[in-house]
C-alpha cells in the first residue's frame, strides 16, 4: 500500500490495489508451474514454448498487425523487435535457467529489487526524482528481499517441535 500511495495526496487507488494482488497470486501460480515443468524441459526450450504459445494466442491480430507493420517507421519497429528479444526472450531465458537451479521462493523473492532498480535508473536516466513515499516503499522491497535471503546463524538450531501431554 505504501509504494501504492499517491506521493502528493497519500490516497491509494483501490482498484489498482487489489489489480496488484491479484497479479501478485497470478505470477505466483506461474512460477509454481513453470518450477514444476522445468523438471522436464530445459530452460530454453520452456522460453520458447511460451513465446510459442504467445504467437498462437495473438494469431487473431496478425493480420492488422501486417497492416500497420507496413506504415510503422523502422525506428518503431526496430524498438519492437528489441523488446521482444532482449527484455523478453532474454530475461525469460534467464529466469527458467535460474528457476531450474533455485528455491521458487528463493528466486521470487529477489524480484522484490525490481522496484528499486527501476526507482534509481528513472532517477539517473529519465531526471525523474522519486517522492519520500516511493523511497520508503523502495526500501521496504529491498529490506524485503534482505531478510528473506538471510542465511541462519551457524549455532542456531531450529527449536524442536514439543510433543503433546498425554493423559
Amino acid at each position: 500500500m505504501i509504494i501504492a500511495a499517491d506521493g502528493a495526496s497519500g490516497r491509494t487507488d483501490r482498484i489498482g490495489v487489489v489489480l496488484g494482488l491479484i497479479t501478485a497470486v497470478l505470477y505466483a501460480a506461474g512460477v509454481l508451474l513453470q518450477k514444476v515443468a522445468l523438471r522436464t524441459a530445459d530452460a530454453l526450450t520452456a522460453t520458447w514454448l511460451g513465446c510459442a504459445v504467445g504467437a498462437v494466442v495473438l494469431l487473431p491480430f496478425a493480420p492488422q498487425a501486417v497492416t500497420e507493420l507496413a506504415h510503422a517507421p523502422a525506428s518503431a519497429v526496430a524498438a519492437v523487435v528489441y523488446l521482444g528479444v532482449f527484455p523478453t526472450a532474454v530475461g525469460f531465458a534467464l529466469w527458467a535457467f535460474a528457476l531450474t537451479r533455485l528455491n521458487a521462493g528463493v528466486l521470487a523473492s529477489t524480484t522484490l529489487t525490481v522496484p528499486g532498480i527501476v526507482v534509481l535508473m528513472s532517477w539517473a536516466l529519465l531526471g525523474e526524482l522519486p517522492t519520500p513515499v516511493a523511497l520508503v516503499g523502495g526500501a521496504l522491497c529491498l529490506a524485503g528481499v534482505a531478510v528473506s535471503r538471510r542465511q541462519p546463524r551457524a549455532g542456531a538450531r531450529p527449536t524442536p517441535a514439543v510433543a503433546p501431554a498425554r493423559g
